[in-house]
């Protein structure tokens, strides 16, 4: 196994966040390395697709300004300093990876649902993450 020097874990901030989080601190405690955490939020006009005449930019607001409350208080749980939490706006599987090599990342940090046959299909942030990565990627079985 390598000698990890730094850790990117992703999270999307919800409950399953925690079991990914503590695997990456373990490892960052362990290898006695830098651990960043990043947070993508997906821009509303993704999913709905313009289709929608409307300006989301004070939802949008609203959402990023709400992550980067439960980000400071998560990073403070996990030892994460501020400037190693990451809020960037994007589609999650690019904005890693491109956080990842600007970083020099070692390993990122993900947490997987184990999705299988449709679901798999339709692709998840893991799987996104693993098949663009130029680093080892962990994969936290999460919310089984």
């Amino acid at each position: 196994m390598s000698n990890y020097q730094t850790l990117l874990m992703a999270v999307d901030l919800s409950e399953d966040s925690h079991a990914v989080a503590a695997k990456a601190a373990a490892l960052r405690d362990a290898y006695g390395a830098t651990l960043h955490i990043i947070h993508v939020i997906e821009p509303l006009s993704f999913a709905y697709g313009g289709d929608i005449p409307m300006d989301f930019s004070g939802i949008q607001e609203e959402i990023h300004q709400q992550a980067r409350t439960q980000l400071t208080a998560f990073g403070e749980k996990y030892g994460v300093t501020e400037a190693n939490r990451h809020i960037v706006l994007g589609r999650p599987e690019v904005e890693i990876h491109a956080l990842g090599e600007e970083l020099g990342v070692d390993l990122v940090v993900v947490g997987s649902h184990g999705r299988y046959g449709l679901a798999l299909l339709m692709g998840s942030t893991a799987n996104g993450v693993l098949h663009g990565a130029t680093c080892d990627v962990l994969a936290v079985r999460v919310g089984s």
